[in-house]
This record gives structure tokens, sequence and C-alpha cells, in this order.
């Protein structure tokens, strides 16, 4: 249903700037951020991930392909440690609002397993905020188990 073909550089430049931003905005949407930090906070984090940008060794930018050659969304995914040993890191994974709930995101996460397999991981992990039901939903149907919680509870 979809394939996973790497960035091209016009889209790794588009979605830098838009996952920075997107990043920011949810962490000050949940609170662990103030609205003056977020933006700064979320170029240093994306800095010390990347340090070689898109070249950076053991990370991968793919553009999520349907049937027709559309670009329907993105994943970006590498080593949570070491490159090629214990889990493979999902760091992004977005579908296109409008292609959402036309089984795309499932699709992606499917054509990465053997991607993973291949790259000498033995497991996939992921990060989701708390309040993305829609995620969560998606990710618990395909297999994924919640490992960690962090809960919170803003006073005044």
């Amino acid at each position: 249903m979809v394939t996973l073909v790497p960035m091209s550089a016009e889209a790794w430049d588009r979605w830098l700037v838009a996952s920075i931003r997107g990043y920011a905005e949810e962490k000050v949407k949940v609170g662990a951020w103030t609205a003056d930090e977020g933006q700064a906070r979320s170029e240093r984090e994306f800095a010390e991930l990347l340090p070689g940008g898109r070249a950076t060794t053991g990370h991968h930018f793919r553009s999520i392909v349907d049937e027709s050659g559309a670009a329907v969304g993105i994943l970006w995914f590498g080593p949570s440690r070491e490159i090629g040993r214990g889990t493979c890191f999902i760091w992004d994974f977005e579908i296109a609002p409008e292609a959402r709930g036309k089984g795309y995101g499932r699709a992606a996460l499917e054509a990465l397993e053997p991607v993973a397999r291949e790259l000498g991981y033995d497991a996939i992990g992921l990060h989701v905020f708390g309040d993305n039901e829609v995620a969560r939903n998606l990710y618990r149907s395909s297999g994924y188990v919640e490992t960690d919680v962090q809960m919170r509870k803003r006073l005044g």
C-alpha cells in the first residue's frame, strides 16, 4: 500500500522546519515547556540529535508514498542508542492531514519492520504525546505496547 523512499533534499528542508516547530508546539501544549522557550529548545534538541543534519549516521528520513506515487507522510527513524542494536526508534512520524484515516499510517509502520530488521534492530520504539489518542490507538492496534507513562497535574 505504501513505500518508504528517501526524502529529497527539498522535502527534508520543509520537514525539518515544520517538525521543529510542531515539536515545540506539542511540548508547550502539554505543559512541558513555556511558549517563550519552546522554539529555541526544540531547535537545540534537533541539533543535538542530528549533528550531521540529513547525513547524521544511522538516521533515516523517508517519504511515505502511496500507490500513485504521491507523498502521504514522513518517517524519521534511527537508533535510540547504538546503531543496529536493540531498538530502532521512530523519531518522527506523520501522515498528511488529508491522507489520514485511509490506512497509510498502519501500512507505513508495517513497511518499517523489514527495514529495521535489515538494519540489525530487534525492536521498534517510539514516543507519543499522552493526549494523542488517535496515534496511541494506531500504535496499540499495530502491536506496540506502552512501556512507560508519565503523568502531570498542573497546580493553580
